[in-house]
């Protein structure tokens, strides 16, 4: 009877993460931004009042609706074609979102295997995967990114490609060394004994207890991958016209800067606030998932 009592007692593994991650405010704040950009992004059809890449004559640069100039048929007013500002932003958000989980489901699944087989088998294979890390990281990211981007091609898919490679590294690194120092404990030791083979000892041995700083590496991927496609999109290389990527739109508005700043602010502060909510997420991930800070 005790024991039953004391196993209903214990917390679960969902709640015990929720405690020790709604302890940190700004990454519960981050979590309910990012919770309604992603239903923005899931519902655009249905909240975007116009489409996005329609045109209305004679409605070329119309300012907000609080201006005095506005129109209360676009609330953010409308760009340098005529186009509804609002239902752009809220588009972009697909764009934005997609480019994330993409560049970080690409450069996770990549880092993790190369990283896996660098700490595990170490020597010769260890130093050649660990020596192409170096060369990559030793240029600056948004450098390499464009340089990659020029030799496939402009283009969405070839940036999301471009910022994958480039932020692929971290998780090698990040995954070797927790490898590293997993691959030696009893644990591990006691399944090699029992004879457990090596893609056994790989995969369901020693990866599940690398996993949680990988977890809080995902989200700062994320939030980088947002950031350098919009940088590649404003310099003309990601994202092409009349695709409504944030990016994108800070590069059709540029001109426009000084006599319609609305062009140019309400996309900057979109990825700000996206790119914000999302590293404090990871704040709250790394405060949840390491058991040196639960400890203190």
């Amino acid at each position: 009877m005790s024991a039953i009592t004391t196993k209903s007692t214990q917390p679960s593994a969902l709640s015990e993460f929720w405690y020790y991650f709604s302890r940190n405010k700004g990454a519960v704040i981050g979590f309910g931004i990012f919770l309604l950009v992603l239903l923005t992004a899931i519902f655009a059809p249905l909240i975007a009042p116009h489409d996005p890449n329609v045109p209305f004559d004679g409605m070329q640069r119309v300012p907000p609706v609080w201006s005095d100039k506005g129109n209360p048929m676009f609330l953010l007013g409308t760009d340098a074609v005529g186009r509804d500002m609002l239902s752009r932003l809220i588009y972009g958000t697909r764009f934005s979102l997609f480019i994330g989980l993409v560049v970080a489901s690409l450069s996770a699944v990549a880092g993790v295997l190369l990283g896996l087989v660098a700490g595990y088998f170490r020597g010769r294979v260890d130093t050649f995967i660990m020596r192409v890390m170096d060369i990559i990281l030793a240029f600056p990211s948004l450098l390499l990114a464009l340089v990659l981007v020029a030799v496939l091609g402009p283009g969405l898919l070839n940036a999301m490609i471009a910022i994958s490679i480039v932020n692929q590294p971290h998780f090698v690194r990040l995954t070797r060394a927790a490898v590293i120092s997993e691959r030696e404990k009893e644990y591990v030791v006691a399944s090699r004994v029992a004879g457990a083979g090596t893609f056994r000892l790989m995969f369901k041995t020693i990866l599940p207890n690398c996993l949680a700083p990988l977890i809080v590496q995902a989200t700062l991927a994320f939030s980088a991958a947002i950031l350098d496609a919009a940088a590649l999109g404003f310099l003309g290389m990601g994202a092409q016209p009349p695709t409504s990527e944030w990016g994108t739109m800070l590069a059709d508005a540029r001109e426009f800067f000084q006599s319609s700043p609305w062009l140019v602010t309400f996309p900057g502060l979109c990825i700000l606030i996206t790119v914000l909510a999302i590293n404090l997420m990871g704040d709250g991930l790394r405060d949840a998932l390491d058991p040196k800070l639960k400890r203190s």
